[in-house]
Order: C-alpha cells, then sequence, then structure tokens
C-alpha cells in the first residue's frame, strides 16, 4: 500500500485503553511496596485506581473514582470507619480530577491504616501505604497519604468515606 494510502493511525489498544482510564490521583512520591492483585494481570489495574479497587475488593461499581460514593447507595453500605476489604473514596477535587479510590489492608489505630491502590503514583500498585486521618472530629473526612520519597505525610485530602463488602441491610416484613 503506497504511503498515501495508508489509513490514518489514530492509537494503539493499549494506548487508548490507557487514555481512556488515566485520571486517578498522580503523584510523584515513591513507592512504599509494590505488589499484584491475586489472578489479575498488572497491565489491567495498574493504570486505573477503579480496576485496581473492583479488583481487590470485590465490590462492583463502575464508573469514574469519584461517583464511587453516590452510586454505592442503597447497594453497600457506607461509612466513616475504615475497615480491612472496605474501599476508601477521595472526591473529585483540582488535585484529582476524577476522585481517587483505596483498598484498606489494615487498620492499624483510630488514626492510621495501611491501603493499597493504583495509580497514586503513576502506573504503579502501590501496597501497604499508611493513611493518617487529621480530621477534628476523628472522622476520617480529612486524610495525609504517607510519602516514603520523604518520609513525611504529604497534603491533606478530603475524603467522602468508606464503601463496605457488603449490601445494607434490607428491612424485614413480618
Amino acid at each position: 500500500m503506497s504511503p498515501s494510502r495508508r489509513r490514518p493511525y489514530f492509537f494503539g489498544r493499549n494506548a487508548l485503553l490507557a487514555l481512556m482510564l488515566a485520571g486517578c490521583g498522580t503523584h510523584s512520591a515513591a513507592p512504599k511496596a509494590v505488589g499484584p492483585v491475586p489472578g489479575v494481570a498488572d497491565t489491567e489495574v495498574g493504570g486505573s485506581c477503579v480496576l485496581y479497587a473492583r479488583a481487590a475488593s470485590g465490590i462492583d461499581i463502575r464508573g469514574d473514582a469519584f461517583s464511587w460514593w453516590d452510586l454505592a447507595a442503597g447497594r453497600y453500605l457506607r461509612g466513616n470507619m475504615p475497615e480491612a476489604g472496605a474501599v476508601l473514596v477521595l472526591p473529585q477535587t483540582e488535585r484529582l480530577r476524577r476522585g481517587h479510590l483505596a483498598v484498606v489492608r489494615q487498620v492499624i489505630d483510630q488514626r492510621d491504616i495501611l491501603v493499597d491502590h493504583s495509580n497514586w503514583v503513576p502506573g504503579r500498585i502501590i501496597t501497604g501505604m499508611q493513611v493518617q486521618d487529621v480530621s477534628p472530629d476523628n472522622d476520617w473526612t480529612q486524610l495525609r497519604f504517607f510519602n516514603p520519597q520523604y518520609g513525611v505525610f504529604g497534603s491533606i485530602y478530603p475524603a467522602d468515606g468508606f464503601i463496605y463488602q457488603m449490601p445494607p441491610l434490607v428491612p424485614t416484613s413480618g
């Protein structure tokens, strides 16, 4: 085929997928640890906090990270206390244009948890990152994520809360 008759090349399949999935939190911090989601290839979830959170938690919600809080209403229990396996939802902000999701790995104490998430560092899966509640009422609405590159907790991020792996209780009649 002559150069003048070639079809225009827009994006390869992987490049298009990467563009579609981009948008979860992006920062320059180096990850504390990196690890896979069992049974899921890193290339499937490494660039998307949404795909990672869905795979790691089993919570089946579709949409941008910031939309998960509202989409979970009536489908999953939501609250403001961390629990292992729950999904932490950060809303849309100027820095997090599509919000961000992280899965709670471990509750350390009333103010500290460890989370696993993807794309906090672009294209990377980070496991065991410490998150600290700095909200005045200890309600997990203002959080700081540990930056191991500098050995400090970073900027304060607002949080919507946690989505738990169980559906809401349905009242029984009778």
